[in-house]
């Protein structure tokens, strides 16, 4: 039973910690089911709760409470203990990747330029527009001759599309010619601010979900939006971090961080994203990656800003599994002050 002091929220769900990550989940939830969510056998791990170690035994009885600090731990093989402790990959529909940078392949000088820019970002994940094939010229250069779809996963996307209809019928077409499942999905508002169109966007995303799609959505940035896209099959939530194509950063922190803290599936920023420290912003709000093509692009030197991006997106990641100090209105030295001459 629940405590009056840990009260759930009005969704019915509880905020945890678990490993040092901020969790939403359903209130009513015992110890071995959180485990079991996690993909874990409560038999094999050991679990601490509020700095309380819970015995085993009881794992099935303990509920979560609101504001639990839990800790889960389990034996790795000896001898293999750097790539244990440093596996950090993510998953979306059931696909796992290391790399936290997806980049787009629009405005690069060129097919080669591109290619290099994915290389340096360590980027396994692209973005790309189905656009109609050139009949003119048979033996134009094709973006499949510089970045191979075997080793990069392609991820289609809707960029330029203004209605529901538009966007199905796009990623309908590129499921026919590459089987692909996983897609992006942006449905846009108008032109001037490329903002998305929260009401196609959700009847999109419900019918593609329902047509067997997995689709990663961009939207707005917004916690009540994006659990709407959530419960109707979205496999991704990638909210704008600023206008399409701005560079101006993270402009609201507040609700990327409440989408994130609220979210079950993955959370990317996508769009606005302008320098390396803006990507770290975001990875230390707690977003599972970040997503971006005219930061690296426009850059004076695309390959070097590439390789600015994965560092800060690393950087970013490693700054929020270790958490952060807490913010003083006050000094606190770091040597005490007692005992001086």
């Amino acid at each position: 039973m629940v405590s009056d002091t840990h009260m759930p929220h009005t969704d019915g769900t509880v905020t945890i910690t678990v490993n040092g990550e901020h969790k939403r989940v359903a209130a009513g939830l015992s110890l071995a089911d959180l485990a079991s969510q996690l993909g874990l056998v409560p038999e094999k791990v050991a679990v601490e709760r509020n700095l309380e170690v819970v015995p085993r035994s009881t794992l099935a009885q303990v509920q979560v409470e609101d504001g639990d600090e839990i800790e889960i731990v389990h034996f790795v093989g000896g001898g293999d203990h750097a790539v244990a402790v440093d596996d950090d990959s993510w998953e979306v529909a059931g696909r796992r990747f290391r790399s936290r940078l997806i980049v787009g392949t629009g405005k690069y000088k060129d097919f080669a330029q591109n290619a290099a820019a994915v290389e340096a970002a360590g980027a396994e994940i692209v973005t790309v527009a189905v656009r109609r094939v050139n009949v003119s010229d048979r033996n134009a250069p094709m973006l499949t001759d510089y970045i191979d779809p075997k080793k990069i996963t392609y991820l289609p996307n809707t960029a330029g599309c203004f209605t529901a209809e538009d966007a199905i019928r796009t990623l309908r077409l590129a499921r026919e010619a590459g089987g692909w499942e996983l897609v992006k999905l942006e449905v846009l508002g108008e032109a001037r601010t490329l903002y998305p169109d929260m009401v196609e966007t959700l009847r999109a995303t419900e019918i593609l979900a329902k047509e067997g799609f997995k689709p990663m959505v961009y939207c707005v940035d917004d916690p009540i939006a994006a659990k709407r896209l959530e419960d109707v099959g979205a496999v991704a939530i990638m909210p704008l971090g600023a206008p399409i194509g701005s560079g101006l950063g993270i402009q609201n922190k507040v609700t990327i961080r409440l989408i994130v803290e609220g979210a079950k599936v993955p959370v990317l920023v996508d769009a606005g994203v302008g320098t390396a420290s803006e990507a770290a912003v975001a990875m230390e709000l707690g977003c599972d990656g970040v997503l971006m093509n005219t930061a690296i692009a426009e850059a004076k030197d695309p390959v070097l800003m590439a390789r600015a991006m994965r560092a800060g997106v690393e950087a970013g990641r490693m700054a929020y599994r270790a958490g952060r100090m807490g913010m003083r209105r006050y000094a606190d030295p770091s040597s005490p002050l007692a005992g001086l001459i």
